[in-house]
């Protein structure tokens, strides 16, 4: 895709976009960090709600490995290596606005447990409100705020239908663009390595509500890819250098949509034509 676009040189030193990282594994990183690209200077930030929030810190990878709420979020160790990295990069790209990211991801979470008054959306919630309230009162302006969601494997190892499915991932939605999030960017979800059509409801719902819903963009379809190119390290996660594909397929895509409202094309490989938006 040409967007056309560069960073522009007007942005304010003291105006940041606020992104929340929210889903399951493959949102929270399974890879090797080591293998992530590096995040220039002064581009983009981690705000730690949880083990610090008092600081900006540089965002590397392992993005979000301290970010343990024992009453909510949390997985100690299991984040190695994630798409937030080549995520940023490609945004500052074209946006050319600092980040400020916030890790709220939980490996092998249903959907289910991201319901309004569950202890997930909760502490996500929580997350939120704690980096916009730190991120004002020192001086930031918030240019823009949303949240980047990849999620849905356990939903479809679970045989979960795609109408329940939509039920529990408007509702979530719902509550986080109440609480003042302006967009849930989708990542949707690949194949299972070993079962190629195991996820096929949770993907086709995702891709509908997308056309559907007003404040959910589909802004990557390329880990239905992965397996074939070799970029899974088991039946469920993938390689650092799948999330790097990723997570930068995704960045312009949702800086696209920043800088211009419009909703990204891209191909599908699951239904093997271009992706368009109705809306």
């Amino acid at each position: 895709m040409d967007l056309n676009l560069t960073a522009s040189n007007c942005v304010g030193q003291n105006e940041v976009d606020l992104i929340m990282f929210m889903g399951q594994s493959n949102m929270a990183g399974r890879g090797t960090a080591a293998q992530a690209p590096a995040v220039a200077a002064g581009t983009a930030y981690e705000f730690r709600a949880i083990s610090d929030p008092t600081q900006l810190y540089p965002l590397s990878e392992p993005f979000g490995e301290n970010e343990n709420n024992a009453s909510g979020i949390t997985e100690p160790g299991a984040k190695t290596g994630s798409m937030v990295s080549a995520f940023v990069n490609a945004y500052f790209g074209v946006v050319g606005r600092k980040v400020v990211a916030v890790s709220a991801a939980k490996g092998g979470s249903s959907i289910t447990l991201w319901q309004p008054g569950g202890a997930y959306l909760n502490d996500a919630i929580a997350r939120y409100n704690t980096a916009k309230n730190w991120l004002t009162s020192n001086g930031y302006t918030i240019k823009n705020k949303f949240m980047v969601w990849c999620q849905g494997e356990t939903d479809g190892d679970n045989a979960m239908s795609g109408a329940n499915y939509a039920i529990h991932i408007n509702c979530m939605i719902d509550a986080m663009i109440t609480t003042g999030l302006e967009k849930c960017y989708i990542v949707r979800i690949g194949n299972h390595r070993d079962n190629a059509t195991l996820y096929d409801s949770i993907i086709t719902v995702q891709t509908e509500l997308c056309r559907t819903h007003s404040n959910m963009v589909l802004v990557s379809t390329k880990f239905a890819a992965m397996a074939t190119a070799g970029l899974m390290k088991d039946q469920f996660h993938y390689t650092q250098a799948g999330y790097n594909a990723v997570g930068a397929d995704a960045g312009i895509n949702t800086a696209f949509h920043i800088m211009t409202k419009k909703e990204p094309c891209m191909y599908d490989l699951v239904s093997a034509t271009m992706y368009f938006s109705y809306k």
